[in-house]
């Protein structure tokens, strides 16, 4: 199967983020960030893990670099690198390290989203695993500052997984394929 585009990758990240994580409030917080255009999304052409690394590098610096007013947070969407999910989980340790490597372990999170996402001790076919299932590979890249400001504004902030869970149960895989409108098989 073909790579995306930029432009393919761009919108079926933009499709993800209002359908799912906006649309069924995983995040309550991304609507915000989302509707004041504080959203970069990146799209690296890396193959390699290597070669991702080198991208991570590059916008973590413009990330920490830029203004919270113009970039609050970076989706680092890599198409062609690390589709396998079990290689992915192992680089998220890479991009971990990068991040201590850098200084900026405390100042930067990653969170990690991948088509084919799943938590330890389920099936692949829970939807639950649907919260971190995203349309490619992706990177996360959040500033502690804001996830700071998030909880405070929102102090239950453990409720939030309990309450995704719930919803996505109840919404059931079907629902998810559905809300996604595509191939089940890309979905979830």
């Amino acid at each position: 199967m073909p790579f995306p585009t930029d432009d393919e990758a761009l919108a079926a990240t933009r499709h993800w983020l209002e359908a799912a994580v906006i649309g069924l409030d995983l995040c309550p917080f991304a609507q915000a960030v989302h509707s004041r255009g504080l959203i970069r999304q990146a799209v690296s052409d890396a193959a390699t893990p290597e070669a991702l690394l080198t991208d991570l590098v590059r916008e973590l610096h413009l990330l920490v670099d830029t203004d919270p007013a113009e970039i609050e947070t970076t989706l680092l969407i890599h198409p062609a690198a690390l589709e396998d999910f079990l290689e992915y989980n192992d680089f998220l340790d890479v991009a971990e390290a990068a991040l201590e490597e850098l200084g900026l372990d405390g100042t930067i999170q990653i969170a990690g989203f991948h088509p084919d996402y799943r938590f330890a001790g389920t099936s692949p076919d829970d939807v639950t695993n649907c919260t971190n299932r995203s349309p490619y590979p992706m990177l996360h890249l959040l500033r502690e500052s804001s996830v700071d400001r998030a909880v405070e504004a929102f102090p239950e902030t453990h409720k939030i997984y309990e309450k995704n869970i719930e919803t996505l149960r109840r919404l059931g895989m079907e629902g998810w394929r559905r809300r996604m409108g595509g191939d089940p098989a890309e979905n979830g």
